[in-house]
């Protein structure tokens, strides 16, 4: 997915000791908290390469930390590596409004208790939740495969939604937006698809490219 003259650059989040396995549903809230807390070491490994951007890739850590405070942990991303701070869901908000989305259907791979912190961080953010659901049978989020990403978006659809929101920046999702695009007839956006879209932007790299959905082939 990366545009020539693009590099990507990673650091791991560490939740600490003890605190399960990462992507599992057991623990994922506190892992999410554990994240937060954890947050200045990853940070500033990556600023030693100077980024144009930096991404905190972790949905779930903002429908942790609420609405109310994402600008608050933006604005932290920022001052930690002195680069332009992201969070995954800052860039689905950016995109969401940029096509025009008021009515929204939202799939996640959550476990209940932060499923419905997804509900509320996008009823928060003035989305009017047209369809809902919630991928069931979900060990690790990591070991999820695009198939049932694909069914899980099906199923969140409403035809009142004016886009389907699949949540889950670890959810196998990029292979199959086209298609859930053709066949449900609106905008699909998911995790990953908004970061990079976003990050390109605020890069100021943003282009084309084909294959993973209407947003990022039309830039």
């Amino acid at each position: 997915m990366a545009p020539p003259g693009v590099s990507f650059h990673f650091a791991r989040l560490d939740a600490g000791e003890g605190a399960g396995e990462p992507g599992a549903a057991a623990g994922m809230e506190a892992r999410a908290r554990a994240f937060l807390a954890g947050l200045p070491g990853p940070a500033r490994a990556l600023a030693a390469v100077e980024p144009a951007v930096v991404l905190l890739a972790h949905t779930g850590v903002s429908y942790v930390n609420g609405f109310a405070g994402e600008q608050a942990l933006v604005d932290r991303l920022g001052s930690l590596t002195g680069a332009a701070g992201l969070t995954a869901a800052r860039a689905i908000l950016i995109a969401l409004r940029h096509l025009g989305v008021k009515r929204l259907a939202l799939g996640t791979p959550y476990p209940e208790a932060l499923s419905a912190r997804g509900k509320a961080y996008w009823e928060a953010a003035g989305f009017e939740i047209a369809g809902y659901r919630r991928l069931e049978g979900v060990s690790n989020i990591y070991a999820e495969t695009e198939e049932r990403a694909y069914e899980l978006a099906r199923q969140a659809d409403t035809p009142a939604a004016d886009a389907v929101l699949v949540s889950g920046t670890g959810l196998p999702t990029v292979g199959v937006l086209e298609r859930l695009e053709r066949d449900l007839g609106k905008p699909v956006i998911s995790s990953a698809q908004a970061s990079l879209w976003q990050a390109l932007r605020l890069a100021d790299a943003r282009q084309a490219i084909a294959g993973f959905g209407r947003l990022l082939r039309e830039a």
